[in-house]
């Protein structure tokens, strides 16, 4: 690790752990899992709380709900939980508390007389300095008394006349049928008593309703507007902390006298009178600011940063100190500027230089782990077997890179997986030129796999037929390799035969279709391909089928390329039981009749509908092909047929398939068909076929074919068979050609 990267870490670290310091000085709250705040952005600070253990004592404690308010259902607010008071502003700095308060009314002529003890026996009071007594309405006398603990009584109120003009908006008590009252000290509970006079004027008011409330009078003058009986307005309480429990604070606790005269704050107390109660309360020292509940809650002050707060001239310069500032001269005010940006400049210069070398040196690892991935994966090996084999098609197999192949797939997304083989996972991916392919991540890499996968590659490079899946690439620079095919859209001839897909019945003209394509596909790789080439795995679940359902042959991780004069190769077993050659299995000799043998299984699935292996013991052996082979011989052919074959095809063109099916799967290799054979007998079947079906349109309509289907095929195969084994032979040459051509 270099100097600068080792630098840039410790720059980034000390910038971290002072936002990190700065945002924990800046709570409110006792712990960071307490809620700073509620509904609208009410702050709520300490020693007030939500949430057990976040608040010092029952009477601060809040709850965060929906209020009763119609108009703000589900929104939350909070409230004061022993007085069900919303709260509308905390004031640690005061100690106050700004609370919705519901106003008292009468809306009759009768003396109506609530009573409210809301306060009592808290460290709440009713704050007679930002309170007034308000009464309004026509001719309303509207008193209020308190009766205290030690016998005492104190009186209030006032008297609203009606020789004013009606409540207007703005106009309060200065103009409307209103009056104000000051309200007595250490107020906890109190009753109101609305009691209208009569009046000679003309507004008597007989009909209105008359109100008398506490309210803030800052709010009454600037906010109120026309009152209504469920109206709430804002009060003012103010608190303190019960004198028995103030030593349990979080800044008090196991504090020395010493450490708390050298501490930022300082409490004291004041004493509810009338009921001989005493009240603490905390602050900031002058220099200080923030919240003297909490550890480290008051924050010192910058007094340099406002001019109000500092008595620094023109001619000094202000500097903050702990809890104060001073006043220096001003002195090399040039050179500290210089000093000041030459130093940010430097950091600038070793932020962005250590950012500069990270990104660098990142790169460089990143190519390296590449390059390291490029040969681990047979890079090397691949690159020189192209180079030297003269027929690779080079030009058709691209190296990807790990980016695109990455964007292709959504980082290899699960949702992505379309299969799984013996070699790999296949995903389903879009090039940037939005080209739709298969991508075949393989497994973890030994030798012997990344044989196969540099086979695989080599194999389909030497491969362009129609009916053979297209290597469209690779990529060797991530930990396992990865190959890039022709997207294949609808799925394996297994699924279609098990009816998997439901978009287009498996017809035996489709089943035909498909094993002529696949025959002729290996017969080019036998025959016509550049060396002849051993597929090896033969399956059907390694033939695909694309957009218009044509064969593709796939999976060639353990396919050989032999030299044109070689017989046979002479390998490990390898393959999918229930499709390798017995003969192979016995000798370790596999020869191009092995394949034969492969698509006689396959073939036989198409006849069938069977699976190559069966493991439900609805047959006598798992073995379809022995069990094929097997029912031939004992003529129980079609008892075994699939019923699509037998509702669609003549018997014996049935016949004729199961017969070459059977040659296929012959013990004996050198008494199996070669796949040129097999093709052109195949092409010959469905020749026949599509003639027998023209002569049936050409001699009636076939709507009742089974009552009369016995005497047609007796004229179908009279007048054409003799004719069409001419066609067979005149036509073989044209076939090997099309093959040839693919």
């Amino acid at each position: 690790m270099t100097l600068q990267m080792v630098l840039f870490r410790m720059l980034v670290l000390v910038m971290l752990c002072s936002v990190l310091n700065a945002f924990a000085r800046a709570s409110n709250v006792i712990s960071s899992s307490c809620p700073e705040h509620c509904g609208n952005n009410v702050s709520i600070p300490y020693p007030f709380g939500i949430g057990y253990g976040c608040y010092f004592g029952d009477w601060f404690e809040i709850v965060c709900r929906s209020s009763n308010d119609f108009y703000d259902l589900g929104f939350p607010k909070p409230f004061l939980k022993s007085f069900d008071l919303e709260v509308l502003e905390v004031n640690i700095t005061a100690g106050t508390v700004s609370v919705k308060y519901p106003i008292f009314s009468s809306c009759t002529n009768g003396t109506n007389s609530p009573k409210n003890q809301k306060l009592e026996k808290s460290s709440f009071v009713f704050s007679n300095y930002y309170n007034s007594f308000v009464a309004m309405g026509c001719n309303n006398y509207a008193s209020m008394w308190s009766v205290f603990p030690d016998d005492s009584v104190s009186y209030g109120g006032c008297k609203s006349h009606c020789d004013r003009a009606p409540f207007t908006n703005g106009s309060h008590c200065n103009a409307t049928n209103c009056c104000q009252a000051t309200i007595p000290s250490d107020l906890q509970a109190f009753s109101t008593t609305i009691e209208p006079k009569p009046s000679s004027s003309p507004y008597n008011g007989s009909s209105e309703c008359k109100y008398a409330f506490l309210v803030d009078q800052n709010w009454f003058e600037t906010n109120f507007t026309e009152p209504n009986p469920n109206m709430s307005v804002p009060v003012v309480l103010e608190w303190g902390l019960d004198n028995t429990s103030f030593y349990s604070l979080p800044t008090m606790k196991n504090m020395t006298a010493r450490e708390y005269k050298n501490s930022t704050y300082n409490c004291g107390w004041w004493q509810i009178l009338r009921i001989n109660s005493i009240v603490r309360f905390c602050y900031c020292r002058r220099g200080y600011e923030g919240n003297p509940y909490l550890p480290g809650g008051c924050e010192d002050i910058n007094e340099c940063t406002d001019p109000d707060k500092n008595t620094c001239t023109s001619d000094t310069r202000c500097e903050n100190t702990e809890g104060s500032y001073r006043c220096v001269a001003a002195k090399n005010t040039k050179l500290f500027i210089i000093i000041g940006v030459s130093t940010s400049l430097g950091v600038l210069f070793l932020i962005f230089g250590g950012w500069w070398s990270y990104k660098v040196i990142k790169k460089r690892m990143r190519i390296k782990r590449k390059q390291k991935f490029f040969k681990q994966n047979g890079g090397l090996l691949l690159e020189q077997q192209l180079c030297t084999n003269n027929n690779v098609n080079i030009e058709n197999t691209k190296l990807f890179n790990s980016k695109e192949l990455e964007k292709a797939t959504d980082r290899f997304s699960v949702d992505r997986i379309i299969g799984h083989g013996g070699q790999g996972t296949v995903y389903k991916g879009m090039l940037a030129d939005g080209r739709i392919v298969a991508i075949k991540k393989s497994m973890f890499i030994d030798e012997e796999k990344l044989q196969a996968f540099i086979n695989e590659v080599m194999i389909l490079s030497q491969i362009n037929h129609r009916n053979v899946v297209k290597l469209l690439g690779c990529c060797l620079e991530t930990e396992v390799p990865l190959l890039v095919y022709e997207f294949i859209p609808n799925g394996t001839l297994a699924e279609y035969l098990n009816g998997q897909n439901e978009e287009l019945p498996s017809t035996w003209d489709m089943r035909l279709r498909i094993a002529i394509e696949v025959a002729g596909a290996l017969f080019y790789l036998h025959s016509s391909a550049s060396s002849p080439i051993y597929h090896r795995d033969i399956k059907s679940t390694n033939i695909l089928l694309d957009e218009k359902y044509r064969a593709k042959v796939a999976d060639f991780g353990i396919s050989r390329s032999v030299a044109i004069e070689q017989t046979h190769l002479s390998t490990l077993v390898q393959g999918t039981f229930g499709y390798v050659d017995p003969e192979y299995f016995r000798s370790g000799q596999f020869t191009d009749k092995s394949d034969v043998y492969s698509f006689g299984v396959v073939l036989a699935e198409l006849l069938t509908g069977e699976k190559a292996i069966s493991s439900t013991g609805t047959r006598d052996t798992k073995s379809l092909a022995a069990f094929f082979v097997s029912s031939m011989e004992e003529n129980n052919l079609f008892d075994i047929l699939d019923n699509q074959v037998l509702k669609e095809m003549e018997k014996e063109k049935i016949i004729a398939v199961a017969n070459l099916a059977k040659r296929c799967l012959n013990l004996k290799g050198k008494k199996r068909p070669t796949m040129r054979e097999v093709a052109m007998e195949l092409e010959a079947n469905q020749m026949s076929q599509k003639l027998a079906s023209n002569l049936q349109q050409k001699y009636g309509e076939i709507e009742d074919v089974k009552a009369e289907k016995s005497e047609q095929y007796d004229v179908v195969s009279i007048s054409t068979m003799s004719g069409l084994d001419n066609a067979i032979a005149t036509s073989s040459l044209d076939t090997e050609s099309l093959f040839l051509s693919s």
